[in-house]
């Protein structure tokens, strides 16, 4: 028996990510898992209204979406912990500008450079809708098929009622592929 724990945001695990924008000739980033597929042309990135990287965000209308790495986590850490109001966080990460103007993390397996197209405001949260204009994948990170590879980039999860960052897992099958086996 299923019991009501109540009115809890449970659509976890989600994708460590990296946001990046310009800050005038400089980058700034900070750690996000609050994103998501709205199409099959469009992505959310969502961020707390007081992060100081939203100014750029709404000025530029631009912003870089990196997957993450294990290797890469403590970096991501320290992007996610401090404030870019009162540090700057340019060097954190080695990278090159992407064909839009976006810092792309060199060390990152897959960025996405985005135009953001929308803003939707909850209470405390702007909510970035973007569409993609460009995918950086590292060369033993694309299949045969020329599409990501996430089982060579292994990217990391993220939780939210515990805070943990997770390991993608097993591959338990094809999708679409169980609905033979109940039958």
């Amino acid at each position: 028996m299923k019991r009501n724990i109540g009115s809890l945001l449970a659509l976890y695990p989600m994708p460590v990510t990296v946001i990046g924008a310009m800050n005038g000739e400089k980058p700034t980033w900070t750690l996000v898992a609050h994103v998501g597929i709205i199409g099959h042309d469009r992505i959310l990135v969502s961020l707390a209204s007081s992060h100081f990287i939203n100014g750029m965000i709404r000025k530029d209308r631009k912003l870089s979406v990196s997957l993450v790495s294990e290797e890469m986590l403590p970096k991501v850490d320290v992007s996610g912990s401090v404030s870019g109001a009162r540090e700057d966080k340019s060097e954190l990460f080695a990278w090159e500008p992407g064909e839009n103007g976006t810092p792309v993390i060199t060390d990152a397996p897959l960025t996405m450079e985005c135009t953001v197209v929308d803003t939707y405001e909850t209470e405390g949260f702007e909510s970035f809708i973007c569409t993609i204009d460009s995918t950086y994948v590292e060369e033993d990170c694309i299949d045969s098929n020329g599409k990501p590879d996430y089982h060579s980039m292994k990217p990391v999860l993220f939780q939210f009622p515990t805070y943990e960052y997770l390991k993608t897992g097993d591959v338990l099958g094809k999708c679409l592929s169980f609905k033979e086996k109940d039958q």
